[in-house]
């Protein structure tokens, strides 16, 4: 499992004259991302180079520095602090002296891992909803077994044959919930996956 920003980031170096400013955020789509990007890119700097993070997909920018310089060591930064749904803009102001390939990829790589390094964590969860259907004689052990896997309640509605619930709670607790319903109610109640 993988973390994203629990809050925006930023993190400043200064190599051989030239400024670096690195800043982070979550994001929860490409579209947001690049609005992100926009915003910074208003400032006045040499280049604004990127790199962004979101499941399976990815996209890096060396903006105009030399190829691989850039992008690829702010993507690496991500990968490599275990982030996920997060875009990252190191921008340089040039301060007159050659960096050379290695040195830029030391400083926009180092500038975007210590911004994340020092960045405020959020777990990412799995989160799942549920439909729950039991009885009205099994209403308490229902609701116990919810409280005590920290499910939320979504919908709450009575019929005719009892409780029906809409729950959500994460992934990784559908198996105890499923377990703890079972023995709590002698197997009456029953679980529809929605995803």
């Amino acid at each position: 499992m993988s973390d994203t920003l629990a809050a925006p980031a930023s993190h400043a170096i200064e190599v051989k004259h030239s400024r670096f400013l690195a800043q982070a955020t979550s994001v929860e789509s490409p579209a947001q991302a690049l609005a992100f990007l926009e915003d910074i890119a208003r400032t006045p700097a040499t280049h604004h180079c990127w790199a962004w993070r979101i499941g399976g997909d990815y996209r890096s920018s060396d903006d105009g520095e030399p190829a691989g310089t850039a992008g690829r060591p702010i993507l690496a930064a991500i990968d490599g602090q275990g982030f996920d749904r997060v875009m990252v803009v190191v921008t340089r102001w040039y301060g007159g002296i050659n960096l050379g390939a290695g040195g830029l990829v030391r400083a926009y790589g180092g500038a975007a891992a210590e911004c994340l390094r020092t960045a405020p964590r959020l777990p990412l969860v799995d989160w799942r909803e549920l439909d729950i259907h039991a009885g009205f004689e099994d209403t308490g052990a229902v609701h116990a077994a919810l409280d005590a896997l920290g499910a939320q309640r979504l919908a709450e509605a009575f019929d005719a044959d009892g409780l029906r619930l809409r729950v959500r709670l994460p992934a990784e607790r559908v198996d105890a919930l499923a377990v703890r319903l079972r023995d709590a109610t002698r197997n009456r109640a029953r679980i529809g996956d929605n995803g």
